[in-house]
Protein backbone atom coordinates (compact mmCIF):
# COMPACT_ATOMS: atom_id res chain seq x y z
CA UNK A 1 0.00 0.00 0.00
CA UNK A 2 1.11 3.25 -0.90
CA UNK A 3 2.28 5.63 2.46
CA UNK A 4 0.73 8.72 3.02
CA UNK A 5 2.77 12.21 3.21
CA UNK A 6 1.55 15.50 3.03
CA UNK A 7 2.20 16.90 0.13
CA UNK A 8 3.44 20.44 -1.46
CA UNK A 9 0.57 22.12 -3.44
CA UNK A 10 0.07 20.80 -7.16
CA UNK A 11 -2.34 22.96 -10.04
CA UNK A 12 -5.51 22.40 -8.96
CA UNK A 13 -9.46 23.47 -9.79
CA UNK A 14 -11.66 24.14 -7.55
CA UNK A 15 -14.67 21.89 -5.96
CA UNK A 16 -16.88 22.33 -3.34
CA UNK A 17 -17.20 19.31 -0.92
CA UNK A 18 -18.90 19.27 2.99
CA UNK A 19 -16.35 17.55 5.48
CA UNK A 20 -17.90 16.97 9.30
CA UNK A 21 -16.07 19.00 11.42
CA UNK A 22 -14.03 16.89 13.61
CA UNK A 23 -12.34 15.64 9.97
CA UNK A 24 -11.58 19.52 9.49
CA UNK A 25 -10.39 19.73 13.03
CA UNK A 26 -8.31 16.80 12.71
CA UNK A 27 -6.71 17.97 9.01
CA UNK A 28 -6.19 21.11 10.02
CA UNK A 29 -4.40 20.12 13.02
CA UNK A 30 -2.10 17.59 11.11
CA UNK A 31 -1.15 20.05 8.40
CA UNK A 32 -0.52 23.00 10.82
CA UNK A 33 2.91 24.41 10.48
CA UNK A 34 3.67 22.43 7.20
CA UNK A 35 3.92 23.68 3.80
CA UNK A 36 -0.05 22.59 3.21
CA UNK A 37 -3.38 22.91 2.55
CA UNK A 38 -6.48 21.67 3.38
CA UNK A 39 -6.90 20.83 -0.46
CA UNK A 40 -3.97 19.34 -1.23
CA UNK A 41 -4.16 17.07 1.85
CA UNK A 42 -7.53 15.92 0.98
CA UNK A 43 -6.23 15.23 -2.27
CA UNK A 44 -3.24 13.02 -1.37
CA UNK A 45 -5.63 10.98 0.82
CA UNK A 46 -8.25 10.50 -1.97
CA UNK A 47 -5.08 9.27 -3.89
CA UNK A 48 -4.26 6.92 -1.34
CA UNK A 49 -7.52 5.50 -1.27
CA UNK A 50 -8.08 5.34 -4.71
CA UNK A 51 -4.25 3.58 -4.77
CA UNK A 52 -6.09 0.92 -2.08
CA UNK A 53 -8.80 0.64 -3.88
CA UNK A 54 -6.97 -0.47 -7.10
CA UNK A 55 -4.74 -3.07 -4.87
CA UNK A 56 -7.31 -4.16 -3.24
CA UNK A 57 -9.03 -4.72 -6.94
CA UNK A 58 -6.15 -6.47 -8.31
CA UNK A 59 -6.13 -9.21 -5.50
CA UNK A 60 -9.80 -10.15 -5.64
CA UNK A 61 -9.26 -10.62 -9.69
Amino acid sequence: MKKFKIPIVPPTTNKCIRFPNDIIEQVEDSIKGKECTFSAFVVEAVRVALCSLEEEKNMNE
